[in-house]
């Protein structure tokens, strides 16, 4: 695994990325919750943008993998900063943003302060608003009594340690929903969802669909497929998509 660059933010942070060189439109991969830039999404798109001379960018948000900060001193709106100033210091051109998970959630977010730097979405399992639709309204009064006095609350995680949950991430999340406005988006967009996610409801991705704007947006459910949406039938799906709105 070769070195990352690093791209100074100008609020301090240190956002690790890699970059492929190529044709565009570009593909930026933006992806979820306290995931990374190594997972199998990013590095089989990256692997795909190689093999078809396209330029290709993957990162990690700050306190996620290789870049700099704690992830329990993050939010929804550290991250989209991070996310929308990489794109606008590293690409020039309008890019095709893939959204995984949360990184639904902050595509979306670019779409809305940039529409013009967006070329197109492709969205895999986007979870907009999660923690206020998710988290939030998961909590038990108990929950929530703990996250008032401690400042944090610890929930199970089924892809390992447990998800520490800040208030800060609760409350910052509530200036960033895109579910409550108009929503416009003016390019294609293609939505991925399996029905077996037990992360992200099909309805969620229903309501996506049926809030926003839209002059082209196609949303392909798959059955049985799990929220991580990376297995051998998956992964080409996600390509297909870039491809079709490309």
């Amino acid at each position: 695994m070769s070195d990352p660059q690093i791209w100074h933010a100008p609020t301090g942070r240190k956002i690790a990325f890699h970059q492929t060189d190529g044709d565009g439109p570009g593909v930026v991969f933006l992806g979820g919750f306290k995931s990374d830039m190594e997972g199998s999404k990013a590095t089989y798109l990256e692997q795909w943008a190689r093999a078809q001379g396209r330029a290709f960018l993957r990162f990690d948000y700050s306190g996620h993998g290789q870049s700099s900060e704690e992830f329990t001193a993050g939010a929804i709106g550290d991250w989209f900063e991070d996310a929308l100033g990489l794109i606008a210091s590293q690409t020039d051109t309008p890019q095709i943003l893939v959204g995984s998970s949360m990184g639904g959630w902050i595509s979306l977010l670019i779409a809305r302060a940039k529409p013009r730097r967006v070329h197109a979405l492709v969205t895999i399992a986007a979870a907009p608003d999660f923690t206020e639709d998710g988290f939030w309204a998961g909590f038990s009064d108990a929950q929530k009594a703990e996250l008032e006095a401690k400042g944090h609350v610890a929930l199970p995680s089924e892809y390992g340690e447990p998800y520490i949950i800040t208030k800060r991430l609760i409350v910052e999340g509530r200036a960033n929903l895109v579910l409550r406005d108009p929503l416009e988006l003016p390019f294609k967009v293609r939505a991925l969802q399996g029905t077996a996610d037990t992360s992200v409801s099909s309805q969620t991705a229903l309501r996506l669909m049926d809030h926003v704007t839209c002059p082209d947006y196609q949303l392909l459910m798959v059955k049985d497929k799990d929220h991580s949406f990376s297995d051998d039938a998956c992964l080409p799906l996600i390509v297909s998509a870039i491809q079709h709105v490309t």
